[in-house]
């Protein structure tokens, strides 16, 4: 990595592992651009961040990542303000699906407008920025889930969080030859507000050392990350192989 990445923008900044991934930088000293549709919760994170950590500046912007116009603008200003963006983090998601074919098409289609075309929408204004600055880090959060179709409430939720993975390879292929990294992180079972109503997951972790090992593993800036790598790293390679049937037992 050539040298710190001092300002960094993390989109779904207000819950969960955005919100998680932000205290684990604000205590790096890193500054912050928050972004979330609910502001009132990243006002009170701002202040929270600022107090604990004086040397840091922490700016909060409304976004909708559903209103592409605005996810462009929006990271603009970040820029403007900031002078320059040396971190994107494309967070913000939903983990809403249904099953296919019974009646959900509605909940189905909204899942995969937010994690795949507003996380495309992200994509374009980051590297947008990125090449005009020729440096930057672009870092989309997928899921492990993404590695083979499964079934049940995960099947859309899947199914756009390998479309994510396939355009974050696709965008690091493009871009291999300049400064720009690009990484796309594959995070196991992380108990966060998207599944706190669920029963107890397979090798889960709590958000606080699950946000401590991303944001590890984000800095290192690989081109891909299982997180936490144990038991994930190995058990990607065994999705990938073993029998489908066996596959969704998992799940």
């Amino acid at each position: 990595m050539m040298g710190i990445r001092k300002t960094i923008l993390i989109t779904g900044a207000s819950s969960g592992l955005g919100d998680g991934m932000a205290r684990e930088f604000a205590a790096m000293g890193r500054n912050l651009a928050l972004c979330a549709r609910r502001t009132e919760r990243l006002d009170a994170l701002k202040a929270e961040l600022e107090s604990k950590h004086p040397g840091i500046k922490v700016i909060v912007k409304a976004l909708d990542v559903n209103e592409y116009d605005t996810v462009f603008r929006i990271f603009r200003e970040v820029q403007e303000e900031f002078g320059s963006i040396d971190r994107i983090i494309v967070n913000a998601g939903v983990g809403q699906g249904k099953r296919i074919g019974t009646g959900h098409f509605s909940q189905n289609v909204q899942t995969a407008q937010t994690n795949f075309v507003a996380a495309l929408a992200q994509c374009e204004a980051a590297v947008e920025i990125f090449r005009k600055q020729n440096s930057g880090h672009l870092v989309t959060i997928s899921s492990m889930s993404a590695v083979r179709g499964l079934p049940k409430h995960l099947t859309t939720y899947a199914a756009t969080k390998a479309g994510l993975a396939s355009l974050s390879e696709g965008i690091h292929a493009e871009l291999m030859a300049t400064p720009i990294k690009v990484s796309t992180i594959f995070p196991g079972y992380i108990r966060t507000e998207i599944n706190e109503g669920a029963p107890k997951l397979p090798f889960e972790v709590d958000a606080k050392t699950g946000s401590q090992l991303l944001v590890k593993a984000i800095e290192r800036e690989p081109a891909k990350a299982s997180v936490p790598w144990w038991p994930w790293g190995p058990m990607g390679f065994l999705m990938r192989i073993l029998p489908l049937s066996v596959v969704v037992k998992l799940t």
